[in-house]
């Protein structure tokens, strides 16, 4: 009766643990971040020094690299990649990428494997990864799915409809696909609030 109770307690331990949602792994003081994507990570449409990296950098006291490139697809980000985290050695990567896959009609399945090796690159290398979902290609600006499924996959800290709502208010964006300094403020608060949980 008692190695009952106790098998019973430990899987109901378990499976609360699984259940959780993820965390970022506490960063030790000194850490570096890097913020990997294309134009919405490079700072598109904002004022000098309020892209998302510098604003999350500004608010968090962390050394924020801004490893954004406009335009980039995210084959080509795979590619750059490793140069990037062996350059600098960062504690957390924050993956923004996609948009063009999209605007260019690139599968998702292979949005998705080029993804899934970055984040598998930075993993192999004991870096967390914190994912940021990008609107599908649609009439209403929704996240693409893949970015939910690879978030279970590789059990990531998501942030899945911050960057669609900003999308969708005039207020927050300087053109259809980029965001104004507002817009990139949001996004940098919604990232924080994540590392902070």
């Amino acid at each position: 009766m008692r190695n009952s109770l106790i098998f019973i307690i430990l899987s109901l331990t378990l499976l609360l643990q699984a259940c959780q949602e993820p965390k970022v792994t506490a960063l030790s003081n000194n850490a570096t971040v890097i913020a990997f994507g294309d134009s919405l990570t490079a700072g598109v449409g904002a004022t000098k020094g309020m892209d998302y990296p510098s604003q999350l950098a500004n608010m968090s006291g962390l050394n924020v690299i801004n490893a954004g490139v406009s335009g980039e697809t995210t084959r080509q980000g795979a590619k750059r990649l490793p140069s990037v985290l062996a350059k600098h050695l960062p504690e957390l990567l924050i993956l923004l990428e996609g948009g063009n896959d999209f605007l260019r009609n690139q599968s998702k399945a292979s949005t998705k494997a080029n993804l899934a090796a970055m984040i598998e690159q930075a993993q192999s290398q004991g870096v967390t990864v914190l994912l940021v979902a990008v609107p599908q290609k649609s009439l209403f600006l929704s996240p693409s799915p893949i970015y939910a499924e690879l978030a279970d996959e590789y059990r990531l800290v998501l942030i899945e409809d911050v960057l669609s709502d900003l999308l969708s208010r005039s207020s927050q964006k300087s053109d259809a696909i980029h965001l104004n300094d507002s817009g990139y403020l949001a996004l940098a608060k919604s990232i924080l609030e994540k590392i902070n949980q």
